[in-house]
């Protein structure tokens, strides 16, 4: 059985699922999930999770994202890219990259975002989208995201639109194009999403990512080189080395005390830690409560990677 994760480099066109299909396919299992929806017309990191790694795919999901996006200022549509209907073609003269970057600023920190009716989230038991292509709008509660990053890289004119293209990071459940048209409409023209492609999933980066033909060429060849052990998925959460008498404990998802494990950076109430054994082997993940005598590690979710 193949357990790990896969990066895999999500080219434009297909959707998330048609990826996680393909993979199917090619590697003859089907407990395969996909670590955070990206739009079909868009590019780059998708992390896939085969066998028991998909028990880790909500700690991926969880992780910090980063896209670069080119918009057309001056451009509205009814699915804020260039997939949709025009709503309207205000046109730009053009903005300093100064400008630009001044107006990204009131869109970095904690913001509010509506879901755009081509997003993937539920409504009712169906997808927004799926309503969207019969044509019907629903109300959408607004979410709260958070954008570390709204860099303007540079700017430049397209006839009676602006063009500009951005380096973003931000924290799961944010929707670029969402971020591009709210955006453009603080400017007072509006955007569309042009180009997109995510260059960082958690601990998954594009320069390490494999093509879907990549894949299937080594699989074939029995070559499974591709393959990341489940603890990649982790690499963004603190490790803590548990001492070899306290392992049992946590395989039975008992709490450890603090003489149970080494780690020198002091943990804080909730946060969220990766268990290995001394031997570097993942055994859990592990939040850190508080109780009598000090903080404790409470496993969430015990992995036996030697399985």
């Amino acid at each position: 059985m193949i357990n790990g994760f896969i990066n895999v480099l999500k080219p434009p066109g297909p959707t998330s699922h048609d990826v996680v299909q393909t993979l199917r396919s090619i590697l003859k299992e089907q407990r395969i999930g996909h670590g955070g929806t990206l739009d079909p017309m868009a590019a780059g990191v998708l992390p896939i999770a085969v066998g028991r790694a998909t028990r880790l795919l909500e700690y991926i999901q969880a992780g910090g994202k980063t896209y670069r996006a080119e918009f057309i200022l001056g451009l509205k549509t009814d699915t804020q890219d260039l997939a949709g209907q025009i709503l309207a073609r205000p046109g730009c003269s053009g903005f300093s990259l100064e400008e630009l970057q001044k107006a990204a600023l009131r869109f970095t920190g904690t913001i509010t975002q509506m879901p755009p009716m081509v997003s993937a989230v539920h409504y009712k038991g169906r997808r927004l989208y799926e309503l969207a292509r019969e044509g019907q709008e629903v109300k959408r509660p607004q979410r709260l995201v958070k954008i570390y990053a709204f860099r303007i890289l540079k700017a430049w004119p397209d006839g009676a639109f602006y063009r500009a293209m951005a380096d973003i990071s931000c924290s799961k459940g944010t929707y670029i194009r969402t971020l591009g048209a709210d955006w453009g409409d603080y400017l007072g023209c509006g955007a569309a999403l042009a180009f997109l492609i995510r260059t960082r999933a958690g601990g998954f980066k594009l320069d390490e990512a494999w093509t879907l033909e990549e894949i299937q060429e080594r699989a074939a060849a029995g070559d499974f080189s591709f393959l990341l052990p489940p603890v990649a998925a982790l690499t963004h959460l603190p490790a803590v080395v548990v001492k070899e008498r306290a392992v049992k404990q946590v395989l039975n998802g008992t709490p450890l005390k603090d003489d149970d494990w080494n780690l020198n950076t002091p943990l804080q109430q909730g946060q969220l830690v990766r268990l290995e054994g001394e031997d570097g082997h993942l055994l859990a993940v592990a939040r850190v409560t508080a109780g009598k005598g000090g903080l404790y590690l409470k496993p969430d979710k015990v992995f036996k990677e030697k399985e």
